[in-house]
């Protein structure tokens, strides 16, 4: 079946019940001002705490739920302009608005800056004396014993306080990333051999390569990458600058490296770290080699290009699904974890939390933001593919974790590490393809819900770690004084994607310019963590096959705990223990196992 690829709507041609209702956050656009110009008037309900949080368990205690109590605030302002430019980024008015709250967050930073300083000056022993003196500080000692953690690594107050004044600045790079991404580069349409014309956005690309059609997937291929190419320089000076804001905050804060600084953020060993790297880069390759040789195969496939990677291996069965078909089947294979759960999840799907839309301007991608005390609103791109009900679990899996979490946490309490971050909306995408295949007795439907699984573990143990083995490489580098360029990016990428598959894919230049696509560079050492959720959900969703409700209770229970826990321990309390490879290997074999599958099904 060839699907239909439609001329971009502009925002204001999108049908309503295709886009969110940011209506649940303010009213109207005066609203949203007003309350801009009062969160940044109300600093005063914490800053008049500055100079006194030592004097008193009391006083401590007051400050931080001041704190709390205007994050709250800001988050809400900041999610609505957030949303607004992710749903056109081409608009003036919202990228306006976007850059007015990255200052104002900036303001925000900086003015509490105090808090973190001045709990710096207590000693552990003290800490622990505050909160033994006042029970409810108990809801904070997580925070503020993690924050005592990093004492070593602090600055004096004033130069803490010029880099939080500082912080739009240092922003920059993911700004300009995103905002040349959505509103300056354009692609020229492109026509098949039969005179067809195609046109091609940022968005649409992503279903190109999923064509069964193997010119429209090269073609498309060859003119996205010879965009991305003109470029190149300018993204890579624009991400250059990113690490080399890391490595000169590392170096200030006598870190050893930008790695270990950024993995003290995740709280995170660098032995979880290299674990996840090394065991999936080195035990999955040979899974995915062989994964890549029989799809050549089966596809007729005389080279294996890069730009082949996702095409359909049964191009002739590629169903498809409306938004509507998708969400009951969503809501059907996700009951078994239990009423509150699946409140939330009929919640999201009924009342507009997602924002289906194809419009130019529109961020790329897909994601949940969660601004506490609303509810979480869903950005993805429908095409009315099977794969986008995948799409929408995984990013259901985050909702759910963050209601969860904010409805039993604190404001303060309810971000986990980006360590266990993708495991709730990875468990979601596991349920699901268990459901499909045990209420299918279709040979072929069983065979593409594997394939769908597949897909679900290229993106997080083949895609994102091989962002997260690039940023390894490139921190490394960064550190040693290497300038980073566009040439040292692509070059390094190619290497590295030449080494994962071996002879089974031919790597060509456009596939070294893979660095360009994703936002996920300026966010920290966040791609491999995509891996670790995985993981664990993995682990975990093969408990809950065996043992039913005690599973489903111990990992509801880590997601109502939010950020109260360490990583390790977190998922320790869903079952789950990452202090060794064993869990990554399993999941390697299990992906493995799904290859086995797909080769005997042939």
């Amino acid at each position: 079946m060839t699907k239909e690829y439609k001329e971009t709507l502009q925002r204001s041609e999108v049908p309503v019940e295709h886009t969110w209702n940011l209506n649940d956050l303010f009213e109207t656009e005066d609203e949203w001002e007003k309350e801009l110009q009062s969160v940044q008037n109300d600093l005063s309900t914490v800053t008049k705490y500055k100079g006194k949080l030592t004097e008193s368990a009391s006083t401590l205690l007051a400050c931080l739920i001041a704190k709390d109590a205007l994050s709250e605030r800001v988050m809400r302002v900041a999610t609505f302009a957030s949303l607004r430019n992710s749903e056109d980024g081409t608009d003036p008015t919202n990228q306006a608005n976007a850059a007015r709250v990255s200052s104002m967050l900036s303001t925000f930073s900086a003015s509490t800056a105090f808090i973190e300083a001045e709990i710096l000056q207590l000693t552990v022993e003290e800490a622990e004396g505050y909160i033994n003196e006042e029970p409810k500080l108990k809801e904070f000692h997580k925070t503020i014993m993690d924050l005592l953690e990093t004492k070593p690594h602090k600055l004096s107050y004033d130069a803490e306080e010029v880099l939080a004044e500082f912080g739009e600045v240092l922003d920059a790079p993911f700004m300009i990333y995103e905002r040349s991404k959505t509103s300056d580069m354009t692609f020229p349409s492109f026509k098949t051999e039969d005179g067809k014309e195609y046109p091609l956005t940022f968005n649409s690309f992503p279903t190109y390569e999923g064509s069964p059609d193997t010119e429209l997937r090269r073609k498309a291929y060859e003119v996205f990458t010879n965009t991305l190419h003109q470029y190149k320089n300018t993204y890579a000076a624009t991400y250059a600058t990113e690490v080399k804001k890391q490595v000169v905050e590392a170096r200030l804060r006598n870190y050893e490296s930008a790695t270990d600084m950024l993995l003290q953020d995740q709280q995170v060993t660098k032995e979880m770290y290299h674990n996840q790297l090394d065991t999936i880069l080195t035990e999955l390759a040979p899974h995915m080699r062989r994964y890549a040789k029989l799809k050549q195969r089966m596809l007729g496939l005389e080279t294996m290009y890069y730009c082949d990677l996702k095409a359909p291996l049964d191009p002739d069965f590629d169903p498809e699904t409306t938004y509507e078909e998708s969400t009951k089947l969503i809501l059907e294979s996700l009951e078994v974890m239990g009423t509150e759960y699946m409140e939330i999840m009929k919640e999201g799907v009924e009342n507009r939390w997602v924002d289906l839309a194809d419009n130019i301007g529109k961020r790329s991608g897909a994601f949940c933001s969660s601004p506490y005390g609303v509810h979480p609103y869903i950005l993805l791109t429908w095409d009315d593919s099977m794969r986008n009900a995948f799409t929408l679990a995984h990013e259901l899996g985050h909702a759910g974790h963050f209601r969860l979490s904010g409805r039993y946490q604190r404001i303060s309490n309810t971000r986990p590490s980006r360590y266990f971050i993708e495991a709730p909306s990875t468990m979601n995408e596991m349920l699901l393809s268990q459901h499909i295949i045990a209420q299918s007795n279709d040979e072929r439907m069983r065979r593409w819900v594997i394939l769908q699984s597949l897909g679900t573990y290229y993106h997080n143990f083949v895609t994102h770690i091989l962002e997260g083995e690039l940023q390894r490489r490139v921190y490394d580098l960064a550190d040693k004084g290497t300038p980073i360029t566009a040439k040292l990016l692509s070059e390094q990428k190619q290497d590295l994607l030449s080494s994962f598959w071996g002879d089974a894919v031919e790597i060509d230049e456009g596939a070294g310019l893979t660095w360009m696509r994703q936002p996920h560079y300026y966010m920290g050492l966040y791609p491999y963590t995509y891996s670790a959720g995985l993981t664990a959900s993995t682990a975990a969703a093969q408990m809950i096959q065996e043992e039913g409700q005690p599973a489903v209770d111990r990992w509801l229970t880590a997601l109502k705990a939010g950020g109260t826990l360490k990583p390790l321990e977190l998922m320790k309390l869903a079952g789950v223990d990452m202090s060794t490879p064993e869990p990554i290997q399993k999941a390697v074999d299990y992906v493995g196992h799904l290859v086995d599958e797909l080769e005997k099904s042939y």
